[in-house]
């Protein structure tokens, strides 16, 4: 696989320093707790059933060790239960609309690089890598599913993790978009007639139309056929808000996109899922697959590649690391397979290493 190398580095709306914090919660204890701590520090005090006014008189940097000492005292339940909104507009309905959007305490210290998800996602250098995806009767290379990696401080880091830390900082959504453009942009060169498996988090998509037309301008501009594109839902998210995932993959199927439901697994709830979301492409979990040697995982594995081929859609396996996995997977009715057996995830081969894309 060749192809150029460009390493993204996203740019992050960061805050800037706060010289007041307006701070509300349900939680009694909480507001004190942090009220007596600020006073420690000299910041003035103001309070209000359920609110915090906190005002820095040094021009933040008190506000800023106030913030450092809370990420080290304030358990995760706690600061996810404290909403903050910092230097409020005096504005009452410009304050209302603020207040309305504000983060989780959570959510600003990780913005404000005072937890560890800052830090490593404004220093990371980000590309995708890709896996093959092979078919189990001919063995020939059918598809490859696109993956994010990143770089900080000269370890990689997974994309499970760069999601996770996206997602307590707020940025879900935009590192959502990237990884799908990426995925789709670096393939342009070699990925010909193959078909592209790519990461899609339903959470991102607020509105179809508007979140996925960058992502539609991304495929235009690459030249690859729609009818290539496979985007992938995990199940687990499918189940929480079910109506607006219809939404989102009735729209990927209006621009001539296919949807695979990813890390399906034991359980027969999974065949309500399948029959509910009639996916193009059904993805056995690595859990699953590697419990195909068991009655009761072979049996649910076998129902669920009958109900997606009634359904017109295909099966793969993931988790292929071995031929008696491969055999196991084409004995329960999988026609394509994914695994270290076919290939690891591999960054394409670099043209030139210099070149480097913002975000």
């Amino acid at each position: 696989m060749t192809g150029s190398l460009d390493v993204v580095r996203p740019a992050w709306e960061t805050p800037k320093r706060a010289r007041r914090l307006l701070m509300a919660s349900s939680l009694s204890h909480v507001l004190p707790s942090i009220s007596r701590v600020a006073g420690a520090m000299g910041l003035r005090i103001g309070t209000a059933p359920g609110l915090l006014d906190l005002v820095d008189d040094e021009g933040g940097r008190r506000i800023d060790r106030l913030l450092q000492r809370l990420a080290r005292e304030l358990t995760a339940a706690e600061t996810e239960a404290v909403r903050v909104t910092a230097d409020p507009p005096g504005d009452g309905v410009a304050l209302a609309t603020r207040l309305l959007t504000a983060p989780t305490l959570a959510m600003e210290l990780a913005r404000r690089g005072v937890t560890v998800e800052m830090s490593l996602l404004t220093d990371a250098q980000l590309w995708p890598v890709y896996q093959p995806i092979m078919s189990l009767t001919s063995g020939g290379m059918v598809g490859h599913e696109a993956l994010l990696r990143g770089r900080v401080d000269g370890r990689e880091v997974g994309g499970g993790d760069l999601f996770f830390l996206a997602e307590r900082a707020g940025w879900l959504r935009r590192l959502d978009r990237l990884a799908r453009e990426v995925a789709i942009t670096h393939a342009a060169g070699w990925l010909g007639g193959a078909d592209l498996y790519v990461n899609s988090s339903p959470a991102a998509i607020h509105r179809p139309s508007v979140c996925l037309a960058s992502t539609e301008r991304a495929v235009h501009e690459a030249g690859i056929d729609p009818r290539q594109l496979v985007f992938e839902v995990v199940a687990s998210h499918a189940v929480t808000d079910r109506e607006h995932l219809l939404s989102v993959l009735d729209h990927h199927r209006s621009l001539g996109w296919r949807v695979a439901l990813d890390d399906v697994g034991v359980g027969w709830s999974s065949l309500a899922l399948v029959s509910v979301v009639r996916p193009d492409v059904v993805k056995l979990s690595k859990a699953l697959v590697a419990r195909l040697h068991e009655p009761g995982p072979n049996a649910i594995a076998r129902a669920l590649a009958e109900l997606t081929h009634v359904q017109g859609g295909l099966v793969v396996a993931e988790g292929i690391e071995n031929e008696q996995l491969a055999d196991r997977a084409r004995a329960v009715g999988a026609d394509l397979g994914q695994g270290w057996l076919f290939g690891r995830p591999v960054r394409p081969e670099p043209e030139t290493e210099s070149e480097l894309v913002s975000a």
